[in-house]
């Protein structure tokens, strides 16, 4: 049986856009995907307006921890896609990367947040959708 895809979910703090994006995927694709979420400076705790936000459409990241990216998440996915981080964000042969220009939730409120979460639903369905195109293909 072939290995499902991956996708790293890449911003500078790893609190808020990568964990919704990462959560999302997770919650739509099941387990289709291979989903990880990284930060280029992590923070100590995901965003907690980002994990209200999240639990009003049924989608529970509270659990979530905000991790430092390394080279071996980087290799061990088909896409990365970075969420404001730049050139801080890697780029390696092989590895398919989307720059989704999203504005960052930190210390924002809860109707911004909402906002920047279905922004990257839409954008997570598509990617998802493109996925399993190749997949099937």
């Amino acid at each position: 049986m072939r290995r499902p895809p991956g996708v790293l979910f890449l911003c500078v703090h790893n609190a808020g856009r990568s964990q919704i994006g990462a959560g999302w995927l997770r919650h739509l694709a099941g387990d289709r995907i291979r989903v990880l979420s990284a930060g280029s400076s992590p923070s100590e705790t995901v965003n907690p307006t980002a994990v209200e936000a999240m639990a009003e459409v049924g989608v529970d990241i509270s659990s979530n921890r905000p991790q430092l990216w390394t080279e071996a998440m980087v290799r061990d996915v088909d896409v990365v896609v970075s969420m404001g981080c730049g050139d801080e964000c890697p780029v390696y042969p092989g590895t398919q990367r989307l720059d989704w220009q999203l504005e960052d939730p930190a210390g924002q409120g809860m109707e911004m947040v909402r906002g920047v979460r279905d922004e990257i639903q839409t954008l997570v369905e598509e990617l998802l959708e493109d996925l399993l195109d190749e997949e099937d293909s």
